[in-house]
């Protein structure tokens, strides 16, 4: 009797690329771009757009340097983001529910600071422009922390890579408008010399009218705000008082990763403290370089702010590959020497003056090296995390990561003055040396210690 051939299993089938990538135009996934540009537009406008308007304005470089400071709300946004995650706002919270009532309200926070911003003339009052600078600051740190749980809890885990993706591709959108957009709007406001009879090419409406575009571009995400659902909320066992929520909020992620570590825990935070200590430092004073340099806004826009970004989104994708072959230590250590390296290309560039193919070329080498240098910082902080506090876990680094060098950078401008461009990129560059350093004895931990999960299978 001849044996009956069993049956071939019944295998489920697999969506086509295109269904796949269908994804993408999900209402979730077009949310998230609009929010993500909300989320990138801030960021430079009190930052690199903002230190090429004083600049411009005739502020000294000490002072930016100094106002550089707003960004350490980025740095602490860890403390209050409790309160984000559990606090209801009066009124908002019960209309839109938690998440999109702290949208919303740091989204106006934002808008009212750039507005704001856009009125003062840093000339006749430079207080109002830091107080206003780091109101937007602050919204804009504060919605960072209401975004990701927003992103988080509006969708299952097999979709959060492309709600990662879309809100990504919307914040690169938002720094390349509020960098180069910026620049190019108030280069078009610009009234002839000619016509307004003014010694010195600075002109304060045309960064008013800049700085109102830009407020009036968060609308999309206030409106994308209003009209996008209330996700569905994770369930949180209530606290017995406030020491026991402040407990739970604050202190046993800190105290879990200090327990997995013990002693190492030293060297890792010293290691994420001063990562990006070279780049920070130094970025600072990029902008008010390009201005004394001779750069023109448009040129400055296009070669800095539209073909660095893609020059760093180029070695973002670079940096991962090479993480993926060669392992992310090893691609740690080498971000961490090209990061210090090309600093020396901007002493070079003190030296060459106004030359764009010169411009082009820095850019080039820096930003690429900026991009690797992150991807594979990012992918070792989330090898850091217990996937029981990875959120808060990973908050605490990525705001540690910008504590020390905002703080080294606020002297930049301190240090430009007495000793000159060239000294102070020389400066920073060797600022990235101990951070080798720092990279080969983590290396050595990383091949020694246990997997970062506590209690969880092993990946």
């Amino acid at each position: 009797m001849t044996t009956p051939t069993p049956a071939a299993p019944v295998l489920a089938d697999k969506p086509s690329w295109l269904d796949t990538l269908k994804v993408y135009l999900e209402p979730a996934s077009l949310r998230m771009l609009s929010l993500g540009f909300s989320a990138g537009l801030p960021l430079l406008l009190v930052f690199g757009t903002l230190s090429f308007w004083l600049r411009e304005a005739g502020i000294d470089r000490t002072t930016i340097g100094f106002l550089s400071w707003v960004g350490l709300a980025y740095g602490f946004k860890w403390v209050w983001s409790p309160l984000v995650d559990r606090m209801p706002i009066p009124v908002l919270t019960r209309l839109l529910g938690r998440r999109r009532s702290w949208l919303l309200l740091a989204q106006g926070v934002i808008m009212v600071g750039l507005v704001m911003m856009a009125l003062t003339d840093p000339t006749k009052a430079l207080a109002p422009m830091v107080w206003c600078a780091l109101a937007v600051a602050f919204g804009s740190a504060t919605q960072d922390i209401a975004l990701d749980a927003f992103r988080i809890e509006s969708a299952a885990t097999e979709r959060q890579a492309a709600l990662s993706a879309t809100y990504q591709t919307g914040y690169r959108l938002a720094m390349i408008w509020a960098g180069a957009g910026a620049l190019w709007i108030a280069a078009r406001a610009e009234v002839p010399a000619a016509v307004t009879g003014a010694a010195t090419a600075y002109q304060h409406s045309a960064w008013q009218t800049a700085y109102l575009v830009m407020a009036a571009s968060m609308l999309p995400g206030v409106l994308t705000v209003l009209f996008s659902p209330e996700p569905v909320h994770r369930a949180i066992p209530p606290a017995k008082n406030t020491a026991d929520w402040l407990r739970g909020a604050l202190v046993e992620p800190f105290a879990d990763f200090v327990t997995r570590y013990r002693w190492q825990a030293v060297l890792i935070l010293a290691l994420i403290a001063t990562y990006r200590i070279s780049d920070v430092v130094m970025g600072i004073m990029a902008n008010p370089f390009y201005v004394d340099m001779g750069f023109t806004k448009d040129e400055v826009a296009a070669v800095t702010k539209i073909y660095g970004v893609v020059m760093t989104l180029v070695g973002a994708f670079v940096g991962g590959a090479m993480a993926l072959r060669m392992g992310v230590m090893r691609v740690l250590m080498l971000g961490a020497a090209l990061s210090a390296l090309t600093n020396l290309l901007f002493a070079w560039l003190a030296g060459v003056g106004h030359d764009v193919q010169a411009l082009i070329f820095v850019i080039s080498a820096d930003n690429l090296a900026s991009g690797i240098a992150s991807a594979a910082f990012i992918a070792y902080l989330s090898s850091l995390t217990n996937v029981n506090y990875s959120a808060t876990q990973y908050a605490m680094f990525s705001s540690m990561m910008l504590l020390l060098p905002k703080f080294v950078a606020g002297y930049s401008g301190v240090y430009v003055d007495q000793f000159g461009y060239n000294s102070f990129f020389t400066a920073t560059a060797l600022l990235g040396v101990p951070v080798l350093g720092l990279v080969w004895l983590a290396s050595r931990i990383q091949s020694t210690s246990s997997p970062r999960k506590t209690g969880a299978r092993s990946s």
